[in-house]
């Protein structure tokens, strides 16, 4: 190691950096992207580079069977060759690696879990780390492997003697200065001929390897898999699948693989179509694999990932995956909506909430009954707009709640809905503790003139109901009257707003108002020729009444 090296970049910094990478790939190994653990250890990786880039743009290190090496200094040493990170790479071949600035970005997460990939290959798999590595082209990330016929010591040294020369031109001099095996043919010995092939053939050939390269290696796995399912009956074989698809699930809703996830739940389906009677306890695991999509931790974990990624609106594989949702999603999708950034996602997860309520009537009374859960709004909301007839039980329950914020919801919904049921418990809605609960039943009563509401609308009308009721209040109750009672209730407001008979000068200019806007809703000639009477009156609050009344009651 040179001096000038060891005082700018000291090897405690390296072998510090070596150690959060050790630990970044064992917190890789044990949990998922989206536990904390998970990126807390993602995030202590990238910010180990910043004091070698304050020093360097190039980090070279040797490998060795259990070490690391760098500038001729050991820097990391694990004898166990089972926890070696050393180890793990030198098995594979890989002598020496190179870090460039711009590395700590994604390059440097990628090639953890290339490595981790590699660790856990079977011993007889085709991939190793070096065809792994050569699968990604990486930009700020270089190496030089030991190929079978490289002594290693020799690639070692090369890479401690010049650290400088680039990996492609070690790879390059290793292969000139290589002896070939016995055996082995090279093309470049034969003399190159311009008919080799004629042009069909090379078109041949480039489309046969555009179409392997753009083959869905995911897709023909997961058909291997289904086949191996319905051609061995062996229950253990069946689990084992149903494990590996398990395993996979979380991680691809996380990557956002929807068109894969949509695949494996309509060949599992497919599956227990096919299925014959005898075989329940497979189609029953079966089930509970399709019901796991609609698990809270797994919508969760869905609609973060349909938040973070670009989707359109009509996208068919969403609209697939989504439609494969349960009941049981119900609660946990209303709780997310109001947290999302991406209108489309929004827009779409709004109607899988529409068809999951107006489908499940049993699933909405269940959350209906559940008073302190979040969503509770918002699935009061859905109810009245999707005028849920199932809902109005669990609504009408709701009327009792201690939050007035929710009684007024449930009162709307229940308005929405209007049945005759819904309009029974508005009915008792109208002695509410909260002015803007009996506000919504009051309109609601009048706006359906159920006449089995006449009697506390009238207590009101009358002034034998609430006192201290605000103008707005009696103005509900009032124009609720008039569409109730209808004719019946013209000579009572008649009275009140011209002041006759035994009323006369009692009433206030307020009562006055609000009995010209109940004759307003009850809209006969004989209730219009009172009105008429009234439309000089010299109080200006009843003489606005008045002619609002006239005009429909539009103000």
């Amino acid at each position: 190691m040179t001096t000038e090296a060891a005082t700018v970049l000291p090897p405690s910094q390296v072998a510090e950096l070596i150690q959060s990478l050790v630990k970044a790939l064992r917190a890789f190994q044990m949990y998922l992207p989206n536990n904390p653990i998970y990126q807390r250890a993602e995030q202590t990786a990238r910010a180990a580079f910043a004091p070698i880039w304050a020093a360097t743009d190039e980090l070279v290190l040797v490998v060795a069977e259990t070490d690391f090496h760098w500038e001729e200094q050991v820097v990391y040493q694990q004898l166990s060759k089972a926890d070696s990170l050393a180890w793990t790479l030198y098995k594979d071949g890989l002598r020496v690696l190179t870090f460039k600035r711009g590395v700590e970005g994604d390059e440097i997460i990628q090639l953890l879990d290339l490595i981790n990939k590699a660790r856990y290959l079977p011993a007889d798999a085709p991939d190793d780390l070096l065809t792994l590595l050569w699968e990604r082209e990486f930009q700020w990330i270089s190496y030089v492997f030991a190929e079978p016929f490289t002594d290693a010591d020799a690639m070692e040294s090369q890479g401690k003697a010049d650290p400088s020369v680039t990996p492609d031109a070690r790879r390059e001099q290793v292969e000139q200065e290589a002896p070939r095996p016995s055996g082995v043919v090279d093309l470049d010995d034969f003399d190159g001929t311009l008919y080799f092939l004629d042009e069909s053939e090379i078109n041949y050939i480039v489309q046969e390897v555009e179409r392997e390269y753009g083959r869905d290696v995911r897709s023909s796995a997961l058909s291997v898999l289904f086949d191996l399912y319905e051609l061995e009956p062996a229950p253990a074989v069946h689990d084992e699948i149903l494990a590996i698809l398990e395993a996979l699930f979380p991680n691809l809703l996380h990557r956002g693989d929807f068109g894969v996830v949509a695949n494996i739940l309509r060949e599992l389906r497919a599956l227990g179509a096919r299925l014959p009677p005898e075989a329940a306890g497979d189609r029953a695991r079966l089930d509970a694999f399709e019901a796991r999509l609609s698990e809270p931790a797994i919508v969760r974990q869905l609609v973060q990932s349909l938040d973070e990624t670009t989707i359109r609106a009509g996208d068919s594989d969403v609209r697939d995956v989504l439609a494969e949702l349960k009941p049981a999603a119900l609660e946990a999708i209303l709780s997310a909506i109001p947290d999302l950034n991406s209108e489309s996602v929004q827009e779409m997860l709004e109607a899988t909430v529409d068809r999951l309520a107006s489908e499940n009537s049993a699933e909405v009374l269940r959350l209906l009954h559940q008073p302190d859960h979040a969503a509770l709004p918002a699935l009061v909301e859905v109810c009245g707009r999707l005028r849920l007839q199932g809902a109005v039980p669990g609504l009408g329950d709701l009327l009792t709640h201690r939050s007035a914020e929710i009684r007024f919801l449930a009162a709307q919904a229940l308005a929405a809905v209007g049945s005759a049921g819904a309009l029974g418990h508005l009915d008792r809605a109208l002695d509410d503790a909260d002015r803007e609960v009996r506000i919504a039943a009051a309109r609601a009563v009048g706006a359906r003139g159920y006449r089995n509401a006449l009697r506390r609308v009238e207590a009101v009308v009358n002034g034998k109901g609430r006192s201290g009721i605000d103008l707005g209040e009696r103005r509900a109750f009032f124009e609720a009257f008039g569409a109730i009672a209808g004719e019946q209730a013209i000579k009572p407001l008649a009275a009140m707003l011209e002041g006759k008979g035994l009323l006369r000068m009692k009433e206030s200019a307020e009562t006055r108002a609000c009995a010209a806007l109940g004759l307003g809703r009850i809209g006969t000639p004989e209730a219009r020729a009172v009105l008429e009477r009234s439309t000089q009156e010299k109080d200006v609050v009843v003489r606005n009444a008045v002619r609002s009344a006239l005009r429909g009651g539009a103000e």
